[in-house]
């Protein structure tokens, strides 16, 4: 199985970050319900328009 740099929940359609009052950044899985970190991968991973098409960019060259 090769590896794919794009999956991971940063690139994902459920993932979404927010800033709290203390400054720091809140990172949420939507989908899953519950706090995650951009760099986390998960079987459900469903990535964004814009990482669809640059994958299908580099695979084509």
């Amino acid at each position: 199985m090769s590896h794919n740099p794009y999956h991971v929940c940063a690139t994902c359609i459920h993932f979404h970050s927010e800033k709290i009052r203390s400054g720091h950044m809140l990172y949420f899985c939507k989908r899953l319900g519950y706090e995650t970190k951009p760099d986390y991968r998960f079987n459900c991973w469903e990535p964004k328009e814009h990482v669809k098409k640059l994958m299908e960019k580099r695979r084509d060259s």
